[in-house]
């Protein structure tokens, strides 16, 4: 649940910063998951100013662009250049000074630079409402009232309005708090300070032309209706303070009647609904089943088949308009034509609604404030509260009295509740008084009080204080459970041990994971043949052994590589060519330093090596040679394996590798891996290519965060979805994929290259790609429309951003 900051502070007094406010509340039992800024429009239009533009010439190299002197009230003009039409002397304008992000409604954010532009010097950009997020217009640059001041920021002119919203995890027992109200209670509680509720005093009505007469036939469901009517409203855009409340909670501005209707919702946590007049049939609306089987449309389009013990709100013919509590219907709903409103806000019993929305596999907002327990003591608030708005907001009248059936009336529950209980409970003497006081902020009165008991009177919202040690748990929550000090008698222990980090588990780990993929562990001779020591640059100096036994063990080893490739060559010679071998191991240097007992350094390593045939060849199966890719795999399989995160590749070449890849996260480097060179395979008499990774196994152990990831089962199908696409042939397959997830970062869960070609077929320099990608809604079934719309939206970012041919 999402809830503002700046809009709490029209109910109660703040002055902490949004990070207090959130630890007051997670005090409280609401849980603040996180506090996000919000901006109206992204950026907050930070490094923009107002300028004026003084002189605008021809550019000299450039037909369409001129150069601009601008004044943004700074000492000296700046000097841009500008592609836009209709730029002239003497506009104000809007300017991006150079070090200010932009961003754009349709591409990705970028930062402004001093540049120069066909030969002449631009510092900053003249923009248009589409290149900061004002609007769609690129039709050319804005241009601004003639008053604005030079060197005003964009963000005080344009009145762009900041904010910061608290996600909540909003228990199931704590639908009191479904709202700003609700929380603004809370804070009320613990702050000890008064919360401001919107005035209704005002509430009049002008007219009863449009009064509509209300049935409940099922009480039990629907306990307490309530509803007015509002003639002559003009259904319009909201303005801008309300459209900003609701895009800061997540939610999209419609129309000022169903703004106002979802504001009053997330306001005070009561759900209404509001009904366009000439749909109601005869004027007259009843509460009841329809029989089992009806046919019901929906606001979203879809039929719905009823079934018998379904809540509807129906007009005079019986034909249902609205879900009670849940879902308003296709016809009835508020549209530009809409002149006369009827406005619903009633108390549905949740069992029906749960029953309700579980068969239909509906969740909106307002079942889910229903199917926990709203207040029914505010229905009639509400509806005043939200037609006063629609006054203001949409010009019309309210022309009926407020219709309120609430037969049986809900009453506080009584409990009983024993001092001794609550001490016991908490663990810690509490003043009378001060319980008083507490119960008495969260408006549960307190009465019969005696030495040793009293009885409080929980109104029916606080639906989740039914017994004696729910009260002692709403005095614990306000009173503070850091307040409670531990005694000197409170131990913990542990069931299990924690044991530390083990590098040689941690090799067993990878070592097990490598032999399952068929790998083999080799181990060879630290010393080594002094020759090799000049074959590649290594870091350091080798370190020659004082009594050697022989030229061919005459060092330590700098690197894994040659011992891997004698393993390679010895069984290559013996008829064994398809290889893939790993070890653990050490390599050695001296060092720079002068120090000596920091003279020799020596590191942990990991080396895998990869040649000759995929798998063994059979009747069954066609075998191809290993490649690059095939090592990039057991690689990454490494990785995962260990749980090393925020890691960056880079490709390389160097004194071992024709090609290769380098790992590193940080500034620290995790290995290396690639085609060793063809030369220093043949000098060990290998003919096949060989592919080698070389990994810091210390790094990687420092580095490990293993992880065991559960997830459920996805309860909606995945789509999949190929392109075919002709790239410059340096383009990689990573650049591909991260230029596909931040174009749609929602709903691709998974990108495969499925074929790759280079050959006669297409244009020099250049390659084709296939790809799969899985397209996933975790909430319901894709449309083809929307998967059509993600299709598009990746095919324009390939063929805009990289040049892509799209092949069809």
């Amino acid at each position: 649940m999402k809830i503002s900051y700046r809009w709490l502070q029209h109910y109660i007094d703040i002055s902490e910063s949004p990070e207090e406010i959130g630890q007051v509340l997670t005090s409280t039992g609401l849980e603040v998951e996180s506090v996000e800024p919000f901006e109206t429009v992204k950026g907050g239009l930070k490094g923009l100013v107002i300028g004026e533009v003084l002189t605008c010439i021809k550019h000299p190299n450039a037909d369409k662009l001129s150069i601009t002197t601008v004044n943004v009230g700074s000492d000296k003009p700046s000097q841009i250049v500008c592609g836009a039409p209709n730029v002239a002397a003497g506009q104000k304008v809007v300017v991006a000074l150079p070090g200010t992000m932009i961003y754009p409604m349709k591409s990705e954010p970028f930062t402004i630079k001093p540049a120069k532009i066909r030969g002449e010097q631009s510092e900053g950009m003249i923009c248009s409402e589409d290149e900061i997020g004002l609007g769609n217009s690129h039709a050319g640059i804005m241009v601004l009232s003639p008053s604005a001041k030079n060197g005003t920021l964009a963000s005080d002119y344009f009145k762009i309005d900041s904010d910061f919203v608290f996600e909540i995890g909003l228990t199931p027992n704590r639908a009191d708090a479904a709202s700003h109200l609700g929380v603004a209670r809370d804070i009320k509680a613990v702050k000890k300070r008064s919360v401001n509720f919107p005035s209704i005093e005002n509430f009049k009505v002008s007219n009863t032309n449009l009064t509509i007469p209300v049935t409940v036939e099922e009480p039990d469901l629907c306990p307490r209706f309530s509803g007015v009517s509002i003639g002559g409203v003009k259904v319009k855009e909201s303005p801008d303070w309300l459209k900003d409340r609701l895009k800061a909670i997540g939610l999209a501005p419609i129309n000022n009647i169903v703004d106002i209707t979802n504001f009053v919702c997330h306001e005070m946590g009561q759900p209404l609904h509001a009904y366009d007049v000439k749909e109601i049939a005869e004027k007259k609306i009843v509460v009841k089943n329809l029989p089992a089987g009806s046919i019901f449309k929906t606001l979203d389009g879809k039929e719905r088949r009823l079934t018998a013990t379904d809540l509807m709100v129906c007009d005079g013919e019986g034909k249902g308009m609205c879900m009670g509590g849940i879902f308003g219907g296709f016809n009835s709903g508020i549209t530009e034509k809409t002149t006369n409103v009827f406005l619903e806000g009633a108390y549905w019993t949740p069992s029906g609604i749960r029953k309700t929305a579980l068969h239909h596999g509906l969740k909106t907002d307002a079942s889910f404030r229903f199917e926990r327990g709203t207040d029914v003591n505010l229905t009639v608030y509400a509806v005043k509260r939200a037609a006063m708005l629609i006054v203001e907001l949409a010009d019309g009248q309210i022309a009926s009295e407020l219709v309120d059936i609430y037969p049986n009336k809900i009453e506080n529950v009584s409990i009983d509740v024993k001092f001794k209980n609550v001490d016991r409970l908490i663990g810690k003497k509490i003043p009378h008084e001060e319980i008083f006081s507490i119960l008495n902020r969260l408006e549960i009165k307190v009465s019969e009080k005696t030495e040793n008991s009293f009885t409080a009177s929980v109104p029916p919202y606080r639906v989740d204080v039914v017994q004696e040690a729910d009260v002692v748990e709403e005095i614990l929550r306000i009173y503070g459970f850091n307040n409670i000090e531990l005694s000197d008698h409170v131990k913990a222990d542990f069931l299990a041990s924690f044991p530390e980090k083990d590098i040689t588990r941690f090799k067993k780990s990878v070592g097990a994971m490598l032999a399952a993929n068929g790998f083999y562990e080799v181990l060879t001779n630290s010393l080594t043949n002094i020759a090799y020591k000049d074959k590649i640059k290594t870091e350091g100096e080798a370190v020659e052994i004082l009594n050697k036994l022989s030229e061919e063990q005459g060092i330590l080893r700098q690197t894994m590589l040659f011992s891997g490739l004698e393993v390679c060559a010895h069984n290559i010679n013996r008829k064994q060519r398809d290889l893939k071998l790993f070890e653990f191991g050490k390599i050695y240097r001296k060092s720079s330093g002068v120090d000596e007992l920091n003279k020799y350094i020596e590191e942990e390593r990991l080396a895998l090596y990869v040649t000759g045939d995929i798998e063994t060849k059979n009747w069954q199966n066609k075998t191809r040679s290993v490649n690059f890719y095939d090592l990039v795999q057991s690689v990454k399989h490494i990785l995962e394996r260990s749980g090393v995160e925020k890691i960056k590749q880079e490709a390389m070449a160097n004194s071992i590798f024709e090609y290769g890849t380098r790992i590193l996260r940080g500034n620290k480097e995790l290995g290396t891996f690639g085609k060793v060179k063809n030369a220093l395979v043949k000098e060990f008499g290998i003919k096949q290519e060989v592919f080698f990774a070389d990994l810091s196994s210390d790094l990687l152990f420092k580095s490990a965060n293993p992880k065991f990831v559960v997830q459920e089962v996805p309860k909606f199908p995945e789509v999949r979805r190929d392109l075919s696409l002709v790239l410059d042939n340096h383009v990689k397959f990573a650049e591909i994929e991260a230029l596909a997830r931040t174009t749609e970062q929602r709903l691709i869960k998974d990108i495969i290259a499925f074929d790759v070609y280079e050959g006669d077929n297409i244009q020099k320099g250049k390659k084709a790609y296939a790809l799969g990608f899985t397209l996933l809604d975790e909430n319901k079934t894709l449309t083809d429309e929307e998967i059509e719309k993600v299709m598009d939206k990746l095919m324009g970012a390939f063929e805009g951003k990289m040049g892509a041919v799209i092949r069809k």
